[in-house]
């Protein structure tokens, strides 16, 4: 069982990582968020929702913490939500989707861009390195190919006409793709993004994405992990000092006040 201290740590993330453990103009959003959902404390400030903020300290402390998105700068990312690894990875299935699938709601009323990231390869797999030892797997068990149906985005958060769907071929929703380009073309420079697994996807995008100067917000309660002390150990103690992370709802109520 992982104890989240700070060896703990280092060594999840020197891990290897498999795949399933895998613009509208607007004035700026100044709001309160709180990054643990039993730490939330809401209040209604003027001219938008105002809450607690607190991220951790290099001691570990929660510290009050303003943050703000632009939402002509903001993108939603949704990751991996494809029917076969919801299958075998998420936890707690049907009340994840509707998580989801009440933020994406969200998210197009008040007019903000979704990508969606998704996994797949062509037939042959000549996406998948020998040396790779993680993807090897997924090569010799032939999942995965773009026509299959468990590759499919789940029904229940399915993209709609315009949304920008982007294939990758790694862990990473940066590694090998154009999201960069798209991000970047359209002046985003702040993602709210979630996805499976929590220490998959979510951990290795979080990292590029910081060391690439993004401003992330990550959806807790949107993300999953088959082992779920993992998942609190990476949404408590190491996603805080790179991104802020919030709760569904909170994302909700911040969203439908811009709208």
């Amino acid at each position: 069982m992982l104890g989240c201290s700070d060896q703990d740590e280092a060594n999840q993330l020197a891990a290897p990582v498999a795949l399933g453990e895998l613009l509208p103009h607007g004035p700026k959003f100044r709001v309160h968020l709180c990054p643990i959902a039993a730490a939330l404390s809401r209040s209604h400030g003027h001219g938008g929702m105002t809450r607690t903020a607190a991220n951790r300290n290099q001691r570990g402390n929660l510290v009050p913490q303003k943050i703000w998105f632009e939402p002509s700068r903001t993108a939603v990312l949704i990751m991996d939500f494809q029917s076969a690894i919801i299958a075998g990875y998420a936890t707690d299935q049907e009340k994840l989707l509707q998580r989801a699938s009440g933020a994406l709601a969200a998210t197009r009323q008040a007019g903000l861009p979704i990508v969606y990231v998704r996994v797949g390869f062509r037939p042959g797999y000549p996406e998948i390195s020998p040396r790779n030892v993680g993807f090897s797997g997924i090569k010799r068990s032939r999942h995965f190919l773009l026509e299959d149906a468990g590759t499919e985005i789940h029904p229940a958060v399915a993209p709609h006409p315009g949304d920008i769907v982007v294939t990758k071929h790694r862990v990473n929703a940066f590694a090998g793709t154009d999201l960069e380009m798209v991000l970047r073309a359209s002046g985003i420079d702040t993602l709210i993004l979630f996805g499976i697994a929590t220490s998959g996807v979510v951990l290795s995008t979080v990292r590029h994405a910081a060391d690439a100067d993004y401003r992330l917000l990550v959806l807790a309660d949107c993300c999953s992990d088959k082992d779920t002390e993992v998942h609190r150990c990476l949404m408590e103690k190491v996603f805080p000092r790179q991104a802020t992370v919030i709760t569904a709802e909170e994302f909700t109520q911040a969203a439908s006040s811009m709208s």
